[in-house]
């Protein structure tokens, strides 16, 4: 099948509580750098050592939300998705069935849970909204998104990961009643919803802007990049970035000014520059060649690294210019995290690769094969307390990366 499901896996931003306190898709930032130090710049040969694996997820593709609380991943068992909630060592403490999960193409849940403090928070592939408490699974409120705001759904499943931000939480419905809703964080109750543009979510999970005098939240949907304000949801601006199908995977990346969208089947990456109050855009680069599918990029030190999909590259461009500054057809395609300068490089290959992006080169430090789990390696790495947790399927293996 050449067309393949794209995974959103996110949670969400929220930068006045500390680490412990909060666990989002793609580390702190929402951007894929994580800031852990002490790692290793090596590997063994055979790969770092193997801590535990948890086997009992059933399907899915969603990554490992990891605080004080606990360890926190979804899976689909028999139709039904499934929140699990595990120790630092793997041990089971819960698992709580919260209704129907993707059963029709590429079967299995979706969306990484946002934790925040002592809750839980997921949208199910049927645009369900719930809450829960993180100690023992318990509903605290819900929402449906298709009753209450018309949302539609999608070909491979509404996919979005949540934004937050102090007392709320934001997500896309798409829907005939709203774009995009603002509900609050402890009750579910709506604080905003802004009007419709006509446009169905299209599997992006949006990212918020601080100015200097206000906040806006930039998404993608159906046939363009949009911008909301995050205190009215009043949509500010669009600027069309269209294919078939109408797959936008990637969150956008967002540096002192310009902000960077990437979207795969061959329709590649845009650079566009924010106007100073956030009302406007526009264009200052295009690349046809870097099109991740749903790996995502990280930008270090002025340059992209991302992967892609008509393009079977690993790629590295300028961020001022949009130039391929060099590539390798090797490892792609993959999703990429990155910590301490070093990329790492979960390929759909089933390896999980050590890479450091030299001057004009890639060069592979060790890499190893995920030896458990079924099923597309699609699920985003995660970096928390020296550990690596790869998601294969129905298993979470975590690996020691610490420095000795």
């Amino acid at each position: 099948m050449r067309r393949f499901f794209f995974i959103i896996l996110i949670s969400g931003a929220c930068i006045s509580l500390s680490a412990q306190n909060v666990a989002q898709w793609r580390g702190p930032n929402r951007d894929g750098i994580y800031n852990e130090t002490g790692l290793l710049k090596k590997w063994p040969e055979a790969g770092p050592k193997l801590l535990w694996h948890f086997d009992e997820l059933g399907e899915g593709y969603t990554s490992a939300a990891i605080t004080a609380q606990g360890v926190f991943i979804t899976g689909m068992i028999n139709g039904k998705g499934t929140v699990f909630a595990l120790d630092p060592k793997g041990k089971m403490l819960w698992k709580k069935e919260y209704g129907p999960e993707w059963t029709d193409s590429h079967t299995g849940v979706r969306s990484t849970p946002l934790v925040i403090k002592d809750k839980l928070y997921l949208l199910s592939s049927f645009g369900k909204l719930f809450c829960m408490n993180c100690s023992d699974g318990q509903t605290v409120w819900k929402t449906d998104l298709v009753q209450q705001y018309g949302a539609e759904n999608i070909q491979w499943g509404i996919t979005e990961n949540l934004l937050f931000d102090g007392n709320i939480v934001y997500c896309t419905a798409g829907g005939t009643g709203a774009s995009l809703v603002a509900l609050d964080i402890n009750t579910g109750k709506e604080i905003w919803k802004s009007k419709t543009n006509g446009e169905k979510s299209a599997y992006c999970s949006p990212m918020m802007i601080t100015l200097q005098n206000r906040k806006i939240i930039v998404t993608i949907m159906q046939y363009s990049i949009c911008s909301f304000d995050a205190t009215s949801g009043n949509q500010l601006w669009k600027s069309e970035f269209k294919m078939d199908p109408d797959v936008h995977p990637n969150t956008p990346v967002y540096i002192n000014g310009y902000l960077y969208c990437g979207s795969g089947y061959g329709l590649g990456s845009v650079m566009l520059k924010l106007a100073g109050d956030g009302n406007s855009v526009s264009e200052v680069w295009k690349n046809q060649s870097c099109d991740p599918k749903m790996g995502g990029v990280v930008v270090l030190n002025g340059r992209i690294y991302g992967t892609g999909d008509k393009n079977r590259k690993l790629f590295c461009l300028d961020w001022k210019t949009g130039k391929e500054l060099f590539s390798t057809k090797d490892l792609s395609p993959a999703n990429i995290i990155a910590d301490e300068g070093l990329l790492y490089v979960y390929s759909e290959s089933g390896k999980v690769n050590l890479v450091e992006p030299q001057a004009d080169k890639f060069t592979v430090i060790n890499s190893f094969s995920v030896p458990s789990g079924a099923g597309p390696h699609w699920a985003h790495l995660v970096i928390n307390d020296k550990k690596l947790y790869v998601r294969h399927g129905n298993s979470l293996m975590v690996y020691d990366i610490a420095a000795r």
